[in-house]
């Protein structure tokens, strides 16, 4: 068969919370069993050493802490359905996704894509716990219990279009999915595949059918070949595997755990009965599973055995082994089995030990056997070829092959053949740093590192989780920013800092975990992709040596100052980048000014487009505008090159004696009091009380003179030439040459014109439009108004110098919306890598997608697999009847003490996650008695939801938020017609425009009833 890779995996079992802690326990041998929790049942209640009917022999086994907590927020699942759902199906919702993220893989982009789903299951004690009562059978208790519903829900809340089954075949049904799931993903039915298994004992039955079968281990603990072997002790567990096609992870560069050779599933048939072990079978489906392979017995290295630690199940297994692997005697299979830790976990004791054995071939070591020193003589192992593990076995740098069984207690078997992922795919070759310092070598010259969440309580404590892991580990800081821009994605709460490497990244995240103020400034809660304008600075911003340091840091900005530099050469008669590098003065001549800003405001402007953040208005301030038009599909760049070359030069050339004044004045004072004066013009409006003067220096001092005396502020810019004023005209007639040749056409963007005021409207920025350019004064508060009233959500200022940021500040107010977030990728002298990464920062927690691929090198697009995500465990759901109705009292009662239990919530008693603290919630006007509308509605709603009427405010929205569906909107309909009687009857029609949010719905019933007209609904803090 073709290979499979296992690129992904999560797991929860007793004493392991997760894979690192899961692979701990085993290379330690630790012992994952204990008591039964009180959660669960009174085993004192149940027991008897005797194994008395309807008595367990015993009160221990392996049990998983918290399998009540479920963050059902994250999810957007009511807490009314919450507690009616299987732990089983929370369990694995939550482990597929961090499985998926470990596969590197934001969980979204996988949403209709063809994943399968499969997951093995051999108890559903939950559902014989809340489906017996049939007078308070809901339907979220319907479908909160069910086999198929643990596949269903993860394909259900991921929006996966794969195949999506769970399967039964006793204990090896979660090793017969994955089964089922490598041969989907060979037959071309699904690309990607989650496949698992879980189990979670709610009651004694099975405790009890062990003992009396005869197969219970009186101290809960099985014992796999062991001569203390004395029978099975339960477990429960939850294990996830995101699986693909070998071939589409290597290309894709996905890191690989191992690869799945071959698997093969058979049955017993009529053996020696139905619950028997049958070595001829369990013979045969090894066979077949190396035949599937490809592979030869004596190749393969270790094999993890089902290993329950019964004598008959241990006896009929090894000599199944046997009957392949005798002739090894010299070079014996090691062989061990993990019940030995965990004891068995029943529907997930396949995938237990998959991920075993995934790991060991992953980390090129064999756990030891925790029973293995008082080896069963009687098995004869060394005869069989076989051998136990007291101690761990280091695998060879080469290909290592193991094997891996699960059998059922209906008699179908189940076994796979794994081996070493390649070289290559095992671990993401080194980008040559230590995760300690100078390891950044990124594409923008430091690394950005991004997270997102549903809430900020949830970012607050993914960043801790974040910190402390990332804190053990020794990770380049560009790799690691890398994978998580990829995967920590898609969440509405968006963190982005920029951080040089490793150690200030750690701080940083921790700084802002215990900061609010400091965490609100790297986060933001954008709710769509936002209009960007580029803001290109003008003339009088240039200085040596700009932009230097952002050259050196940045291999992405050097491309295309070079490029720039390239377009310029021809018409400057040197290079443009090397006079701004060596910090030459000359850079405020004008022949080198003008095309030494264009260059910049290029280079910025494609560098940003390069990754991914697009402009979608353009402004430029005088020669700004070159920048602008070019970005803007008006000309190529050789075409911009050589007409900006031109216009520096011809200016450049021009006769000394002009100069330019700056005045805190409005343009309306100022043309009054140069009514007459023809040697001095107004050549610059940046703002109400921002204008700049221009013409013949003489003339000018006169005019500062008389302002003066007025108490105008001014101020003489120092400039070669008096710009935008008639001292231009010498040159005028040689550019318009250049300009006609150069041409010019319509822009692909919206360009808000300096020289008219306003936006272009299909008009061309032609030879006409240039040659006017230079006469006509600079209108920037005109096309900067227009362009804040048209609403961008993000302005970046694209110069060596922030200039035209603070003087759009001083414009007034935009007539509709907020004014946008200016971003500056430079800020100064001094600005090299990490200010560009600050502003990419910046733009992504505003709304902007970033091509993160841009933003680093190739050597650090490696894939790491980070910290997966960290759930809530504030939220418990654990009762032991059914959810009731409204009209149901409470009779259930949670399992142990009452710590363990949820609080009571609502008027239905359904579990509930605690309240929404700070949460605005509605309140009525009047006293509630006097707003029967409102406060049943309220109600209602709080019943159908399972959520207290004081966790609901009027901005909630009742899909995305509340978790409502449409059954549940349907009952919805029921509870407000049965109270609001005066109405008149609803329909589904009726209420699906106003179900928006909790606001709305309220709104339009109180609108409907006359009782309640006028009332209305206003915010408070609860």
């Amino acid at each position: 068969m073709g290979q499979i890779a296992i690129v992904g995996i999560d797991c929860r079992f007793p004493g392991a919370p997760d894979a690192g802690a899961y692979w701990d326990l085993l290379m330690r041998s630790g012992d994952g069993v204990g008591q039964v929790p009180g959660q669960r049942w009174d085993a004192a209640e149940f027991h008897s050493p005797t194994a008395a009917e309807g008595h367990s022999n015993t009160t221990e086994g392996g049990f998983i802490e918290d399998p009540d907590a479920f963050d059902n927020e994250f999810f957007t699942i009511s807490p009314r359905e919450a507690a009616a759902m299987d732990p089983q199906q929370r369990l694995l919702l939550q482990c597929a996704w961090r499985a998926v993220e470990d596969a590197g893989l934001p969980p979204q982009k996988l949403a209709g894509t063809r994943t399968g789903v499969f997951v093995g299951i051999m108890g559903n004690e939950w559902a014989q716990l809340h489906l017996t009562d049939y007078a308070r059978v809901t339907a979220q208790v319907g479908s909160g219990n069910g086999y198929c519903m643990t596949a269903n829900r993860i394909s259900y809340h991921l929006d996966l279009k794969g195949p999506s089954l769970a399967v039964d075949t006793a204990c090896s049904s979660s090793l017969v999915a994955v089964h089922l799931a490598a041969n989907a993903l060979l037959a071309g039915e699904c690309d990607h595949a989650i496949a698992g298994g879980v189990n979670v004992a709610l009651t004694p039955a099975l405790s009890i059918f062990y003992t009396q079968a005869g197969l219970s281990a009186p101290d809960g603990r099985c014992k796999p070949f062991s001569s203390e072997a004395n029978g099975i002790g339960r477990g429960e567990g939850v294990g996830t595997v995101v699986l693909r096609r070998l071939e589409d992870a290597l290309a894709d560069g996905q890191q690989v755990y191992a690869v799945i050779r071959g698997t093969a599933v058979n049955q017993d048939g009529r053996s020696n009965g139905l619950t028997a072990p049958n070595r001829w079978a369990q013979q045969e489906v090894l066979e077949h599973a190396y035949e599937r392979a490809g592979v030869e017995a004596a190749d393969m290295v270790f094999t993890e055995g089902h290993g329950t630690g019964t004598a008959l199940g241990d006896m009929m297994e090894v000599k199944a082994l046997g009957h392949h692997h005798a002739g090894r005697t010299g070079k014996p299979m090691a062989l061990g089995s993990v019940k030995g830790n965990l004891g068995h976990t029943e529907g997930a004791a396949g995938i237990a030990g998959l991920i075993k054995v995934a790991l060991a071939l992953h980390h090129r070591t064999v756990p030891p056997s925790r029973f293995a020193v008082k080896e069963n003589q009687q098995l004869k192992l060394r005869e069989h070829g076989l051998r136990l593990l007291k101690a761990p076995l280091k695998l060879a740098n080469t290909p290592s092959l193991a094997g891996l069984s699960s059998f059922g207690m209906g008699g179908t078997n189940a076994h796979a053949v794994l081996e070493s992922a390649p070289a290559h795919a095992v671990r993401p070759r080194s980008a040559g740093a230590n995760g300690s310092g100078g390891d950044t070598g990124t594409g923008i010259g430091c690394a950005v590192f991004t997270l997102t969440a549903p809430t900020p309580d949830a970012l607050r404590r993914n960043l801790v989780r974040q910190a402390d892991e990332l804190s053990r580990r020794r990770l380049p800081v560009g790799a690691l920013s890398w994978s998580g821009n990829r995967v920590k994605s898609g969440h509405r709460y968006r963190f982005a800092m920029p951080a040089a490497d490793t150690g200030e990244l750690v701080r940083g995240l921790r700084e802002a975990a215990a900061d609010p103020d400091r965490l609100a400034r790297f986060t933001g809660a954008p709710t769509a992709r936002p209009r960007t304008a580029f803001l290109f600075t003008g003339q009088g911003s240039q200085y040596p040596r700009m932009t230097a340091r952002l050259y050196q840091d940045s291999p992405l900005y050097r491309r295309f100052l070079d490029e720039a530099d390239a377009a310029l050469r021809p018409h400057t008669q040197g290079s443009v980048r090397d006079l701004i590098l060596a910090g030459d003065e000359a850079v405020h001549r004008t022949a080198w000014a003008q095309p030494a800003l264009f260059a910049v405001g290029y280079a910025l402007g494609r560098t940003l487009q390069e990754l991914g953040v697009q402009p979608g208005l353009l402004l430029g301030h005088s020669v700004g505008e070159y920048a602008a038009a070019c970005l803007g599909g008006v000309f190529p760049l050789e075409g911009a090159a050589r007409l900006i070359a031109a216009r520096g030069a011809l200016m450049q050339e021009l006769p000394d004696g002009g100069g330019m004044l700056a005045v805190l004045a409005g343009r309306e004072v100022l043309a009054d009091r140069l009514a007459g004066e023809d040697q001095v013009g107004i050549a610059v409006v940046n703002g109400p009380q921002a204008v700049v003067l221009s013409g013949e220096m003489a003339a000018l001092r006169r005019v500062e003179k008389d302002l003066g005396r007025d108490r105008f502020r001014t101020r003489m810019l120092k400039v070669s030439h008096a710009f935008h004023s008639y001292l231009m005209d010498p040159m005028v007639e040689r550019f318009a040459k250049v300009a006609e040749e150069v041409g010019g056409g319509i822009p692909e963007l919206p360009v808000y014109s300096t020289v008219y005021g306003r936006r272009l409207d299909g008009e061309a920025m032609d030879a006409a439009y240039w040659t006017a350019h230079i006469r006509q004064p600079v209108l920037f508060e005109d096309a900067a108004s227009q362009l804040l009233d048209d609403g961008p959500g993000q302005a970046v200022e694209l110069g060596p110098s922030p200039v035209l940021t603070s003087m759009a500040r001083k414009i007034g107010p935009p007539r509709s919306g907020p004014r946008p977030a200016f971003v500056l990728p430079v800020r100064n002298a001094e600005s090299g890598g990490r200010d560009l990464a600050q502003a990419l920062s910046d733009l992504y927690r505003g709304g902007a997608d970033p091509d993160w691929d841009a933003a680093y090198t190739e050597a650090e697009r490696t894939p790491q697999r980070l910290p997966l995500y960290a759930f809530s465990d504030e939220h418990r759901y654990w009762t032991r009847g059914p959810v009731r109705s409204a009209q149901t009292p409470r009779e259930d009662f949670p399992y142990g003490p009452a710590a363990n239990a949820a609080p009571e919530s609502g008027a239905d008693g359904g579990a509930s996650g605690g309240s929404r603290a700070a949460t605005p919630v509605l309140v009525l006007n009047r006293p509630a008695a006097a707003d029967p509308v409102a406060e049943a509605v309220l109600e209602a709603i709080g019943q159908v939801g399972g959520y207290e009427t004081s966790e609901l405010a009027p901005h909630l929205r009742l899909y995305e938020e509340l978790g409502f569906d449409s059954v549940m909107v349907m009952e919805l309909k029921n509870r407000i017609e049965e109270r609001l009687t005066g109405i008149g009857p609803l329909t589904v029609q009726d209420l699906l425009p106003v179900l928006s949010s909790v606001g709305d719905l309220v709104n339009y019933l109180c609108a409907r009833d006359a009782s309640a007209a006028g009332a209305g609904i206003e915010e408070r803090t609860a």
